[in-house]
């Protein structure tokens, strides 16, 4: 499992799921951050430079890995190289939903840019968090029944 760092609200509903599969775990950055002391989960800070993680994350993404992020364009790209992904509410981006959330991201670019609407997303609710890590144990489940010989 890849993790979007940075940002990212659920990382210790991640470790928990991940600790009961036996899932290695990655974090990628743009700057050291605090990680649990397993061996299991890895940090990784990339240089800083703009899309530096997410390029770190196209790049090392795999068919039937996982990418955790809130960012639509990287979810688009890790789409394109076969893995799952997944935002921090708990929705799974797939290839029938990503082209909407593009266009919805896109928009609200827009109204933020011409001052329409302002702030950013909700705070995660604790609704968000039991929808994310039950998708996310849905999505491990489903690569774990279409490739049985496959540990994640």
């Amino acid at each position: 499992m890849y993790i979007d760092a940075d940002a990212c609200p659920v990382k210790q509903e991640v470790y928990r799921v991940a600790s009961r599969y036996r899932l290695d775990v990655t974090l990628v950055t743009n700057s050291w951050m605090r990680a649990p002391d397993e061996r299991w989960i890895a940090l990784k800070v990339v240089e800083d430079g703009f899309d530096a993680v997410d390029d770190w994350i196209v790049e090392h993404a795999q068919a039937h890995d996982i990418v955790v992020t809130a960012d639509i364009p990287l979810a688009s790209r890790c789409l394109i190289k076969g893995a799952r992904v997944i935002g921090p509410t708990g929705k799974p981006f797939t290839e029938n939903n990503i082209g909407q959330a593009v266009a919805t991201r896109d928009l609200l670019s827009e109204l933020r840019g011409a001052r329409e609407i302002t702030g950013g997303p909700p705070p995660l609710t604790k609704r968000d968090r039991s929808r994310f890590l039950q998708q996310l144990d849905n999505i491990i489940q489903s690569i774990r029944r279409e490739h049985p010989l496959n540990s994640t």
